[in-house]
C-alpha cells in the first residue's frame, strides 16, 4: 500500500487527476456490482419462495397473500399485475350483472402480465448501464494518461538532451499507473456486466415460463 501512495504522490498533475477518475469509477462500479449481486440473489431466493406457495395454493386469492411476502420477487410482481387485471374484469362483469366467475378477456390479462415483465425485467437491469460505461470508458481514460506520461518522457528529454533511466523513468512509470488503473477499473466491469446479463437472461426465461403457468391457471379457473 505504501508504494501504490509514493507511486501516486511521485506522479503529475495530470495523472493524479486521471487516476482519481479512474478511481472514482472503480469505486462506484464495485459498489454497484455489490448491491446488484444482492439484488439478484434476492430476487432468487423469493422466487422460489413465492413459486413454492404458488404451487401449493388452490385459489388465486391464496397467492396474492404470498406474494406479499415477497416483494422483491419478479413474479410475485408479475402475479400482482396479472391479479389486478382479473379483479377489474371481474368487477366489470358483476356490475353488468353478468355471470360470476368468468373474465371478459384473457389476452388482457396476458397484456398486464407482459407489461409487468417489462417493468420487472427494467428494476433488475437498473444501474447496468454504468458497468457497460465503466468498461469501455476507463481504459481510453487511462490511454490518456498513458499518452501524458509519454509526452512527458519526451519533454524531459528534451529538456534535458539525456536518455538516462533518470530522466525517461518518472514519465515511463506514470504511463504505466495510468494503463494499469485503467485496466483495473476496466476488467472487473466487463467481467461484472457480462455476468449480470446472464443472470438477467434467467430471470427473463423464469418469468416468461410464469406467465404461461399464470395463464393456464386463469383459463382453468375462469373459462
Amino acid at each position: 500500500m505504501s508504494e501504490l501512495l509514493q507511486a501516486f504522490g511521485a506522479t503529475g498533475p495530470v495523472a493524479k487527476f486521471v487516476l482519481a477518475v479512474l478511481g472514482v469509477f472503480s469505486l462506484a462500479s464495485w459498489t454497484l456490482m455489490l448491491l446488484k449481486l444482492r439484488q439478484l440473489r434476492q430476487a432468487d431466493v423469493e422466487n422460489r419462495s413465492f413459486m413454492a406457495e404458488f404451487r401449493r395454493a388452490t385459489r388465486l386469492a391464496d397467492v396474492q397473500a404470498a406474494a406479499t411476502k415477497s416483494p422483491r420477487a419478479p413474479l410475485a410482481g408479475m402475479f400482482r399485475a396479472g391479479y389486478l387485471e382479473l379483479e377489474a374484469q371481474v368487477r366489470v362483469l358483476q356490475r353488468t350483472g353478468q355471470a360470476a366467475g368468468q373474465i371478459k378477456s384473457l389476452a388482457a390479462v396476458e397484456r398486464a402480465l407482459q407489461r409487468a415483465i417489462g417493468i420487472e425485467g427494467a428494476r433488475l437491469q437498473r444501474y447496468l448501464p454504468f458497468l457497460a460505461t465503466t468498461a469501455s470508458a476507463t481504459p481510453f481514460i487511462g490511454l490518456f494518461g498513458t499518452v501524458w506520461g509519454i509526452m512527458t518522457t519526451f519533454r524531459a528529454i528534451a529538456a534535458s538532451g539525456s536518455t538516462s533511466i533518470a530522466t525517461v523513468a518518472p514519465g515511463i512509470a506514470e504511463s504505466l499507473i495510468n494503463t494499469a488503473a485503467g485496466l483495473a477499473a476496466a476488467i472487473p466491469a466487463v467481467v461484472a456486466y457480462n455476468g449480470f446479463l446472464g443472470a438477467l437472461r434467467r430471470q427473463r426465461g423464469l418469468m416468461e415460463d410464469f406467465l404461461l403457468e399464470f395463464l393456464n391457471l386463469t383459463e382453468r379457473t375462469f373459462t
